[in-house]
């Protein structure tokens, strides 16, 4: 070993001792001929002194270092004088004064450091990934993620679960999101797929009889991505036999107050609140909302019916839904000029006709623009439905029930931030549960399947697959932290009449059927158990249990929002050859 210790590891019992230690310069400091230097690595960072009664030589030497050349120092450790310990630092009360110094590898000048206190923008960042990654904070949230992850094999060891890998190379399947496609040489004009998830074959597994399965799986989806999204990721697949839904969700809820409690020293309440997938839409206009507050919408179609404003009175009569939220305390916060800029965006972003508003004055009066057409008596309803007090902001929005949700959730979220209505630091988990069966897809005229085509419904549901497919409830559920979706589950159809009834429903006939998922409708025939499970997002919870608002962050090597590797500079072209030998032509513009 070049060291005897990390730069992380000497306390004020190690004084007198003799180590070495190597790292990285993070700072150094010449004082009138004292040289201090601060080393680290990833466990941290340790004060290296070269002093005027060094050797003249290793101290001419120390006067040539720059910030990131990689050092080995032998010394020894002494305490650090009465008011200059640094209680910052664990290492914070000792230095090492150094006897010998060996330059391990020079630097070039970097375009950012570690420890620099504004960062650069993240491309460059990403360009120079293996700078960003020396970084503290970049190194604690992989620590993280690797206890995280440890945390989950050992509780689904303790648990009876098997953890078994999964092809890579697998068939194109229609999951729900376009498939990576890899050529294949030796079949040519044939492709594999990246996985979307291990459905298929975790469900295989269960047919197989292992009962009990868990994985730690790479996921790949080549779509377009959002900010929270990612073309290749990490989930942990859960999948177990003989089960309900309540036990799935049980396994979880096992799972999540070990390693909230592991990681954040915080305890959960067991059992996990629950809400359907109607009530959560309703109350918050979305199917993963944050509960950390509340600010929920409230329903005024039934007063808007009736009331003499135009614009409500329409909605409600074209079967169209009028809801709003009451922002307690906010009207101040708010000048007119800021709410045309709101409601510019709200229509811009989610596509509905406008918004409307009152401030609550003194004495609970209603204000706004708009307040002169409705009577006085219907101004007092409105007041009691949402609430109102003195210095309140309550909008509207009059519009398609869908429309209505995408809008108020998003105003609930910048309400939420911009009035400081919860602690960041605070974390809520929670379950959706009974999801519809199928959404229709206007595009396609058929059903598309809300979860995946696997997921079996409610049995007191089944009828409706034939009479009332768009009415029928998934046995689904979602687990939800700080309002992001941080897992997804169903239990699965395991008789072969249903699957087919489904796949029908989706517009998938018989022969696409048997030529895509053959060997699943096989494994349906020999004595199928009943199944389920869940898939969770590793890379979401980091971030989640971390604090961070990237998920690129959570992650060593990222993509951009792009699918490109900023450092590799992947994806790139290849050589001819190698596109002869998989039988390709490329079709350039």
């Amino acid at each position: 070993m070049l060291r005897t210790h990390t730069c992380g590891q000497l306390r004020a019992a190690d004084v007198g001792q003799e180590v070495t230690i190597c790292g990285w310069i993070d700072t150094y400091r010449d004082q009138g001929g004292v040289l201090f230097l601060d080393l680290r690595d990833r466990y941290g960072k340790t004060q290296v002194v070269f002093s005027t009664n060094s050797d003249p030589a290793l101290l001419e030497l120390s006067k040539s270092l720059r910030q990131e050349w990689v050092i080995q120092v032998d010394g020894k450790v002494s305490a650090r004088p009465d008011g200059t310990k640094n209680p910052k630092l664990p290492t914070g009360d000792v230095e090492v004064r150094t006897t010998k110094l060996t330059l391990l590898n020079k630097s070039a000048t970097p375009p950012f450091t570690p420890g620099q206190r504004d960062l650069p923008g993240e491309d460059l960042r990403l360009k120079y990934r293996y700078l960003d990654l020396r970084r503290a904070e970049m190194q604690q949230t992989l620590i993280l993620r690797h206890r995280i992850v440890k945390e989950m094999r050992d509780y689904f060891d303790e648990h009876q679960f098997l953890e078994v890998e999964t092809p890579m190379l697998g068939r194109s399947t229609p999951e729900g999101a376009r498939d990576y496609l890899v050529p294949s040489r030796v079949h040519p004009g044939k492709f594999y797929a990246l996985p979307q998830s291990p459905q298929l074959y975790k469900q295989i597994l269960m047919m197989a009889g292992y009962d009990r399965y868990v994985q730690v799986a790479r996921c790949f989806r080549d779509e377009d991505l959002r900010a929270d999204r990612q073309p290749e990721f990490t989930q942990l697949d859960v999948e177990m036999s003989f089960v309900t839904a309540d036990d799935v969700m049980g396994i979880i809820e096992g799972l999540v107050e070990r390693v909230a409690k592991k990681t954040l020293g915080l305890d959960v309440q067991l059992p996990l609140p629950r809400m359907t997938y109607d009530e959560a839409m309703e109350r918050y206009g979305h199917d993963a909302p944050d509960r950390r507050f509340g600010l929920e919408i409230v329903d005024a179609t039934d007063l808007a019916a009736k009331c003499d404003f135009r614009v409500f009175r329409a909605a409600a009569e074209a079967g169209e839904r009028v809801r709003g939220l009451n922002a307690k305390g906010a009207a101040e916060k708010y000048s007119r000029k800021t709410i045309d800029e709101i409601t510019e965006w709200v229509k811009h972003d989610f596509g509905c006709k406008g918004m409307a508003w009152f401030k609550v004055e003194a004495g609970g009066v209603l204000a706004s623009p708009i307040a002169k057409q409705f009577k006085p008596e219907e101004l007092a309803e409105f007041a009691t439905r949402f609430g109102a007090e003195p210095g309140d902001f309550i909008v509207f929005i009059a519009d398609k029930f869908e429309v209505t949700c995408k809008a108020l959730y998003g105003l609930r979220k910048k309400f939420g931030v911009e009035l400081k209505l919860y602690d960041p630091k605070t974390m809520h988990f929670s379950w959706i549960v009974e999801f519809p069966m199928f959404a229709w897809d206007e595009e396609s005229k058929t059903w598309a399947a809300m979860h995946h085509p696997f997921t079996a419904p409610r049995p007191q549901d089944l009828p409706m697959l034939t009479n009332a497919p768009g009415e029928a409830r998934a046995v689904a559920y979602d687990l939800v932290i700080n309002g992001s979706e941080a897992g997804g589950g169903t239990i699965r159809i395991h008789d072969q009449e249903t699957q087919s009834k489904v796949f029908e429903l989706l517009g998938i006939d018989e022969a696409t059927a048997r030529e895509r998922f053959g060997f699943l409708l096989d494994a349906l025939q020999f004595g199928a158990p009943p199944h389920g499970g869940i898939a969770l997002g590793i890379d979401r919870w980091i971030m989640l249990f971390g604090g961070l608002d990237n998920i690129r962050d959570c992650i060593a090597f990222p993509k951009t929002q792009k699918a490109a590797d900023m450092m590799t500079e992947a994806p790139g072209t290849v050589d001819t050859k190698q596109l002869r030998e998989l039988s390709i032509k490329l079709n350039t513009p």
